[in-house]
């Protein structure tokens, strides 16, 4: 880190990250060169393998970003080993060896060495739950019906008149408050007695 830093100036917490996780990775080691010294020799694979591993890191969306970025970035272009005095590869080229390292399944073999050096045949300790279909009412269920006693009479709608007075009903919460506990848990509903549509 220090000799980077003199090289190329000072480091964003996001490219010091990078540097970590590419250091941790070691991507370019998986990148398997196919020229066969006839032509033009294709740009570094590693290079671009980092490059990608940066585009996902730093959430650069398209391929032209992460291009833009390598363009304007330094540090970054440093980070990815390509040489400065170098022009960077096109779009084309980004796209080609994407394709390249899909076909030849890089980040799955890179994931699996990994998963085998770092813990080998340790066992991990996660339970994984899947959504099982749990039986439930979708419907609120019947009230069961009132046998017919004779109703007193409501009284009226609206404000009390001059004299009278009317009791007031008392709520579900100021029941419990004299209620022992067995009885408040046996008054409430045990089925789904509401529903909304």
């Amino acid at each position: 880190m220090p000799e980077l830093r003199q090289e190329i100036g000072p480091l964003t917490p996001r490219l010091e990250k990078l540097i970590h996780t590419l250091e941790w990775v070691r991507i370019e080691e998986f990148v398997e060169s196919t020229w066969s010294g006839k032509g033009r020799p294709p740009h570094d694979r590693g290079a671009l393998a980092s490059a990608f591993i940066a585009k996902a890191m730093l959430g650069l969306g398209t391929t032209v970003a992460l291009i833009e970025r390598l363009q304007m970035d330094r540090a970054l272009k440093r980070i990815c080993g390509f040489p400065m005095w170098k022009r960077l590869p096109d779009e084309s080229s980004f796209s080609r060896a994407f394709a390249e390292f899909a076909s030849a399944k890089l980040a799955d073999r890179v994931h699996e060495t990994l998963v085998k050096e770092r813990l080998g045949a340790e066992l991990i300790g996660h339970i994984s739950r899947d959504g099982t279909a749990i039986e439930a009412r979708e419907r609120p269920s019947k009230k069961a019906p009132v046998t017919a006693e004779p109703e007193p009479r409501k009284a009226k709608r609206g404000r009390p008149g001059k004299g009278e007075k009317r009791e007031a009903k008392p709520t579900r919460i100021g029941q419990q408050l004299k209620q022992p506990l067995a009885q408040m848990l046996g008054d409430l509903p045990k089925r789904c007695d509401r529903g909304t549509t």
